[in-house]
């Protein structure tokens, strides 16, 4: 019997794309995109186009594993002895040193929504100690919270309004492939498109200019363009009565000359005149912030002088303006029933997990649970993260696989993947709400989050707390802020909904969340990132989102060194296709080397994605450090080189 059935993608990707599964007599034979979906547009992406070698994987985990000791190996155990274990364990820890002496890490290895009920069960159970900032967004999401009170966009295919996009930092062939229909569409109506960014890539295809910046350059184009709107009076006439601290970030913008900060950029004066012409007098202009940017240590700066540059130009509030950096994916949803951080004893700092963790004390961790990540390879410091696990006594990974993370634990729970999920996704790189719906059963042995927690649930008396079905959670979910708009499940099951509640042009009335109710543009600038030049460690590492590793998490696990791309001028004389050896501060790799004449001489470009335990995992080379504002991880401002075989360092030629 063949049946098609639809669900949602809950990887971590901006599209959450609509997938039409083909079950041959219960096993998936085919994944294909929603033709219906007005953003899946009918195609996936490569990653999850090639998804069923993963669900049908022989590495796939189908039973609990147990071992006391790390030095122990693995064996399977029954989901009532492993419930049993973990609820005696972890009560006992609580009893003898209070809840925060329990770590619950959740990061974004799943973005479905009740995986936020993990959360609520710790803070049942606990509260115990919780996860702040954020690996991936963090600064970016605290600047326009910031500048404008919230983070949001204008409808997606408002796009098809501007006379300008920029892409700022945004490789869409990668990061979000369902935009290039769109971008397309809007290039053929005449909408000029511009790519600044140091790496080349194939988005550069899509653009008519390219600007090659400086690694880390953002914040002086931006404010070379700033100088630029002010000197030739490209402003917003009415930027005053929507913008708080105009005249300061004008002065601001005239600390330097252009040529100055075009200098400091690595761009050419040119290059700042033609943005500020396109965000000026040729609006409206969108940009679109990619979030690599924001992975810097001055990466909150980045994203609030996009946002300036948006507001002085007059792009806020109109049709085919606005600077989207984010879309609310989670507001549609109402879980204010978990109150997070506000109830938690105590956090430990994402970014730093491994340094936190070990430095954590009164009490000191002695649990971790981890949901829906894998910190080894997702974090940096990827040594600093394995001792600190190592140091906690019960460490339980709620995972598909044997992870770099869950080879560190005691017990690891086997979960459902994206086909297995029942789940409600938004996106944040659109508007549209959709349910996840099993395709198929999970293989015998094999729990959903929901189940798993509620089976702890029933062994530490919080059994009411976590009870419902996932379909009674979902309507649960949904109900308070769709149901007045006449939205039930059933809606989002039959297919995408567009969020009721987000306008198709944010700020369209120029009044804003913040204090003021005015755009609150920055004043100073941020602090400069350390060791940006370095003669011993002559490269920016640049850890880049590939078409098949979009993260960490569910990426394609490949076979050999890693591969590391740089302009051949800064091969250290390693030839093409050679083996040398990528070095930081803190660790190196092994890697083959891939010339491309493309690329800066100052950039060494790796793949996300790869295990620890095969020597390809970027991150074990990062330092860990915080960005600005928000407690984002400062991942790109790591600076690297390149050695020969014999591990003589050799340096830019």
């Amino acid at each position: 019997m063949i049946e098609l059935k639809r669900t949602t993608c809950n990887r971590d990707c901006p599209d959450a794309c609509s997938i039409v599964a083909t079950v041959e007599d219960g096993r998936v034979t085919q994944l294909q995109g929603d033709k219906d979906h007005p953003v899946t547009h009918g195609f996936l992406c490569y990653r999850t186009s090639h998804f069923l070698p993963v669900q049908y994987s022989p590495d796939r985990l189908t039973t609990p594993l147990y071992r006391e000791h790390l030095s122990d190996d693995f064996r399977p155990i029954s989901w009532e002895v492993a419930l049993d274990l973990a609820a005696a364990r972890l009560t006992a820890i609580r009893a003898e040193s209070g809840p925060a002496a329990i770590f619950h890490y959740r990061s974004g290895g799943s973005l479905g929504i009740l995986k936020h009920l993990s959360d609520y069960f710790f803070e049942q159970f606990g509260p115990v100690t919780m996860k702040r900032g954020d690996i991936c967004s963090g600064a970016g999401d605290e600047a326009q919270t910031i500048d404008f009170g919230i983070e949001d966009s204008n409808d997606i295919f408002d796009l098809l309004n501007s006379r300008h996009i920029l892409l700022w930092g945004k490789n869409v062939h990668v990061s979000s492939p369902h935009l290039l229909p769109i971008l397309k569409d809007a290039k053929a109506g005449g909408a000029g498109i511009v790519l600044i960014d140091p790496v080349h890539h194939r988005s550069a295809s899509l653009a008519e200019h390219f600007i090659q910046l400086r690694p880390g350059g953002d914040f002086a184009l931006a404010m070379a363009v700033a100088r630029v709107l002010f000197d030739r009076g490209w402003t917003d006439p009415r930027a005053a009565d929507y913008c708080d601290h105009l005249a300061e970030f004008r002065a601001l913008a005239e600390t330097r000359s252009t040529e100055d900060w075009c200098r400091a950029a690595d761009v050419q004066i040119a290059d700042a005149i033609d943005l500020a012409r396109r965000l000026g007098p040729e609006g409206p202009t969108a940009i679109l912030v990619g979030w690599g940017m924001g992975r810097r240590m001055n990466g909150a700066g980045i994203v609030r002088a996009l946002d300036a540059l948006g507001a002085i130009s007059g792009n806020l509030g109109i049709p085919g303006g606005g600077v989207s950096f984010y879309f609310r994916r989670r507001g549609a949803f109402d879980v204010s029933f978990i109150k997070g951080k506000a109830a938690a004893p105590r956090t430990i700092c994402e970014p730093l997990f491994g340094p936190e963790l070990l430095e954590a004390s009164d009490p000191k961790v002695r649990a971790v649970w981890v949901t829906a990540g894998n910190p080894v390879a997702m974090l940096p410091e990827s040594e600093t993260t394995v001792r600190a696990l190592r140091a906690c006594e019960f460490v339980v990974v709620v995972d598909s696989f044997l992870t770099d993370t869950a080879f560190e634990a005691h017990l690891v729970l086997p979960t459902t993947t994206l086909l297995e999920a029942d789940d409600l996704l938004g996106a944040y790189g659109h508007h549209w709400l959709s349910a996840a719906t099993p395709v198929i059963s999970p293989p015998p042995g094999v729990r959903s989050d929901l189940e798993i927690m509620q089976g702890l649930a029933e062994r530490v008396g919080l059994a009411p707390v976590m009870a419902g079905t996932a379909r009674q959670w979902k309507e649960r979910l949904i109900a308070p802020k769709l149901g007045p708009h006449g939205i039930v499940l059933a809606d989002l099951v039959d297919g995408a909904i567009r969020n009721p509640l987000a306008p198709r042009v944010l700020f369209a009335d120029r009044k804003f969340p913040t204090a003021s109710g005015r755009v609150n543009l920055l004043t100073s600038p941020p602090p400069d990132p350390e060791e940006l030049e370095s003669e011993e460690y002559p490269l920016s590492l640049l850890s880049l989102s590939t078409d098949r590793a979009q993260s960490s998490q569910w990426s394609a696990q490949l076979t050999g060194p890693a591969v590391v791309t740089v302009h051949p001028d800064a091969a250290a004389g390693i030839p093409d296709g050679g083996i040398g050896r990528l070095e930081s501060r803190i660790s190196s790799l092994t890697v083959r080397v891939r010339h491309d004449p493309a690329q800066r001489c100052d950039v060494a470009i790796i793949p996300k994605g790869g295990h620890r335990r095969d020597g390809r995992c970027a991150n074990s080379l990062l330092k860990a450090r915080i960005t600005d504002l928000g407690e984002g991880a400062a991942l790109y401002d790591e600076r690297v080189r390149l050695s020969a075989g014999n591990g003589k360092p050799l340096g830019r030629r």
